[in-house]
């Protein structure tokens, strides 16, 4: 008599792991990037409601001065101090702009109004807005 033994294989062969290695590392590449994306355009919104938020203390602010709050003549660059400045001066000493936020602002006079500005620290992105509450975005 003879016996034929046939083996039969249940595991995975290495071009099958490799296969599954490299789309779960293009779905990971995907979603990465999209988180960042997220991440930048929440930080972005996040300033701007703080940049509204001193909007709304410079309205107080001329109402008991007369006049808006103003760091700086025509224009400004952001800095640390410029950002404390405008928390002390308007937000009565709040922590708004935190050092998490990672931008930067400063408050200016515009002909008979202000502009604020927001700029990112270690990016490009700057955003300014107008007393009226317009917004422009440069390198975002």
């Amino acid at each position: 008599k003879n016996i034929i033994m046939t083996t039969r294989s249940s595991g995975f062969t290495l071009i099958e792991l490799l296969v599954v290695v490299a789309i779960l590392g293009v779905l990971s590449a995907i979603g990465i990037s999209s988180y960042s994306g997220y991440v930048k355009s929440s930080e972005r919104k996040a300033v701007e409601n703080i940049m509204q938020q001193l909007s709304l203390g410079q309205t107080e602010y001329y109402s008991g001065n007369g006049s808006y709050y103003s760091a700086t003549g025509s224009n400004c660059s952001p800095t640390s101090n410029t950002s404390t400045a405008m928390e002390t001066n308007l937000l009565g000493g709040a922590d708004a702009i935190s050092a998490d936020l990672r931008y930067e602002m400063c408050i200016y006079s515009h002909t008979s109004n202000y502009m604020i500005k927001a700029k990112e620290k270690t990016g490009t992105c700057q955003i300014t807005m107008t007393a009226h509450g317009t917004f422009t975005r440069t390198g975002c």
